[in-house]
């Protein structure tokens, strides 16, 4: 099973999501960890952030709740940015949001890596 790795301000995100939203995201989530594909209209794919780059979908009165993942390696599945929008379009800030936290997600996950000597 695939290991979710979030990041501290995506986790802290989602945690103020609805009940309802939280348990429709732990349901999608685990169904990835599982090794499922997931399509629309529960994820999409976001070209933007990252060629393995995802998104998870999850619609209700308050709004439209995104929340980014990547696979990584073969065992992880990245998850650094989660926000919920108001329009249409996702707004470049909550890409470069995304872009800046995966790059530092990536960046820790290697030193630890190569500290400890382990391969993917």
């Amino acid at each position: 099973m695939k290991e979710v790795v979030w990041d501290f301000s995506a986790r802290k995100i989602v945690r103020s999501f609805p009940v309802e939203v939280k348990k429709e995201l732990g349901a999608l989530l685990l169904a990835l960890q599982r090794g499922v594909l997931l399509g629309m209209p529960q994820s999409r794919k976001v070209l933007a952030l990252h060629p393995s780059a995802f998104e998870l979908r999850i619609k209700d009165e308050h709004g439209i709740h995104r929340v980014f993942y990547v696979f990584f390696d073969s065992d992880k599945i990245l998850v650094p940015h989660a926000f919920t929008k108001k329009t249409q379009r996702t707004p470049k800030k909550e890409i470069d949001t995304a872009k800046q936290r995966l790059r530092r997600m990536i960046h820790e996950h290697q030193s630890t890596r190569q500290k400890t000597g382990k391969r993917p």
